[in-house]
């Protein structure tokens, strides 16, 4: 058996008997989402540390754990607390939470991050739904032999962000009067902020917004056949375009700022995705 995909398995095995309700919605909280695990009606909670050979984050604001609960009368399992590449980990490593979430009985997958803007009309604090995405960076976790259980060895990749989903975003947006930017995402490895050099790249290569994670997890959600949507909270200006240096307290702060709009926002989202 694929080594990559026995490992997934002992980790299911090992936390299948807690899970008792089988998620429709698997939600990584980015930077500054991490309290939203307060807005949900809780069921129960998996350390990461308890599951053999999980994964553990090592950033500061990320707590490591799956929050199990509803939100809105929607059973959903969340992340509180993401494995980034460039803590040291392989990337099959850095996926097999989301690829876990899946094995659960998530069918969607909303990813939420913290990220640079690069659109010069972005402002820190803004909200961008993820229109599409840059791998190009990074190391796909497809890399390697497939998985023929989880997906196909070419999966498509021309429509990653579901366009229901994505509607639906809009529609909670709207509905709150939330003004919601709409991008592109491209990772970078991190763990050092990227450049102004690389920023002028990016948006060259048609990226919004940068950061150092999610992309990676769609592409693995989309090769296990889960619907995907994504929104960024524009935290600051990347390199280059303020004339000041970057910090993660900065970052922090401002995602801190704007979580309860956020909080708001994937609420009504997840509300919505279960009426499609």
């Amino acid at each position: 058996m694929n080594s990559v995909y026995e490992k997934l398995l002992a980790c299911y095995e090992s936390i299948k008997d807690q899970v008792s309700e089988k998620p429709l919605v698997g939600l990584v909280l980015g930077s500054g989402l991490g309290g939203f695990a307060d807005e949900i009606e809780v069921t129960g909670v998996i350390d990461y540390n308890s599951i053999q050979g999980f994964p553990i984050s090592t950033v500061a604001g990320h707590k490591g754990q799956y929050v199990f609960g509803k939100v809105c009368g929607v059973p959903i399992v969340a992340m509180q607390g993401r494995v980034h590449y460039y803590e040291g980990y392989p990337m099959s490593d850095v996926v097999l939470p989301i690829r876990l979430m899946k094995l659960m009985g998530a069918e969607i997958l909303l990813l939420t991050n913290a990220a640079g803007g690069v659109n010069t009309g972005f402002k820190a604090g803004d909200l961008m739904l993820i229109k599409d995405q840059i791998t190009a960076l990074v190391p796909s976790p497809l890399i390697g032999p497939n998985i023929d259980e989880l997906g196909v060895r070419f999966p498509d990749m021309s429509q990653i962000y579901d366009l229901d989903l994505s509607e639906a975003v809009l529609r909670a947006a709207s509905e709150q009067n939330i003004h919601l930017q709409e991008g592109n995402y491209m990772q970078f490895t991190g763990p050092a902020y990227e450049s102004p050099a690389e920023i002028v790249m990016a948006r060259g290569m048609g990226a919004d917004a940068v950061g150092m994670s999610t992309a990676c997890e769609a592409v693995a959600a989309v090769h296990m056949g889960m619907r995907v949507c994504g929104i960024s909270c524009i935290s600051n200006l990347a390199a280059g375009m303020s004339g000041k240096p970057l910090d993660h307290k900065e970052v922090q702060e401002i995602a801190d700022k704007v979580s309860a709009e956020f909080k708001g926002l994937v609420a009504a989202s997840i509300e919505k995705f279960a009426q499609l």
